[in-house]
């Protein structure tokens, strides 16, 4: 019978990827975490960790094994949670993962004003742009941008994202403003290259009710949305970009929308997260809030 003390062991060494960083967050040795790791590996018969003499990765069997862990720690603390009466005041740690910009721009000060209100919730966020497994990961929540696939995650769609072509007016002064699709050729495009794929991301239109896509050539190319916009205030050329970025450059004047009536139709944004766990409070409270946005 394998202890919880070794799988916890084996479980943040592979969350940390390393021995010595598990054991700064635990308060323990690294030699204690690393000899709990050698007897699971010893009991199982099975090789869990690549090691170095800096960091360690999981085998093809470690990989396996850290997924079903991490879903039976979680239950374990959730459980303990519910057994303790901990129902009106969330606490533990909320491991969230959600898009880059929307992250900074609208996941971080919703967890500000949670962190502020929940004294005892402390949080793991995680911003990039790539879709995690969060089962594998250990991730209690995400938010998701787009038609999701099915699986056996619970997906609830809170919101939408739409997208804006953009320019600067200095720009649109010297170069004039595109009235139909057919003039953007004319035009410099500043095009996202999406970090997946490496390839550029089409600009989206919709016109007489069908869906269009344009491959405009461009000089310009860049992977980091933030940037993008950056470009286009600087008048370097005409971005597509989601909505939520620019809400404040056109606001102020910086940017101006070009073609709106062509706006493709909007992307659905949802909460995801593991359905075959019980859901702790500290992920009840971020779901009711991050509903009640509803934007």
């Amino acid at each position: 019978m394998h202890s919880l003390q070794q799988l916890a062991a084996f479980t943040d060494t592979a969350r940390h990827g390393s021995f010595s960083a598990a054991a700064r967050e635990s308060g323990s040795a690294p030699s204690t975490l690393a000899k709990a790791v050698g007897r699971l590996e010893q009991s199982l018969g099975v090789k869990l960790f690549h090691r170095t003499t800096r960091q360690v990765s999981l085998t093809p069997d470690g990989e396996r094994l850290f997924g079903r862990c991490q879903r039976l720690l979680g239950d374990l603390e959730d459980l303990q949670a519910e057994a303790s009466g901990v129902r009106d005041a969330p606490s533990g740690t909320l491991r969230i993962n959600a898009p880059i910009v929307l992250g900074r721009r609208v996941i971080l000060p919703l967890l500000a004003r949670l962190s502020q209100r929940y004294p005892a919730l402390a949080l793991d966020v995680h911003l990039e742009d790539r879709y995690s497994d969060i089962v594998k990961e250990g991730i209690d929540l995400a938010v998701r941008i787009g038609t999701l696939k099915d699986s056996t995650l619970v997906a609830r769609r809170f919101g939408t994202q739409g997208m804006v072509l953009v320019a600067s007016p200095a720009y649109l002064a010297e170069r004039g403003t595109p009235r139909r699709l057919a003039q953007l050729a004319s035009h410099e495009a500043l095009l996202f290259r999406m970090p997946s794929t490496g390839r550029d991301r089409p600009w989206q239109f919709r016109q007489r009710g069908k869906a269009v896509e344009l491959q405009p050539r461009s000089r310009v190319r860049l992977s980091d949305g933030e940037a993008l916009v950056a470009a286009a205030r600087m008048g370097l050329g005409i971005a597509q970009v989601p909505d939520h970025f620019v809400t404040d450059e056109l606001a102020r004047g910086e940017l101006v929308e070009i073609l709106p009536g062509a706006r493709p139709a909007p992307l659905p944004v949802s909460i995801v997260y593991p359905g075959a766990r019980l859901v702790p409070q500290r992920v009840r409270v971020a779901i009711e809030a991050l509903e009640a946005l509803r934007w």
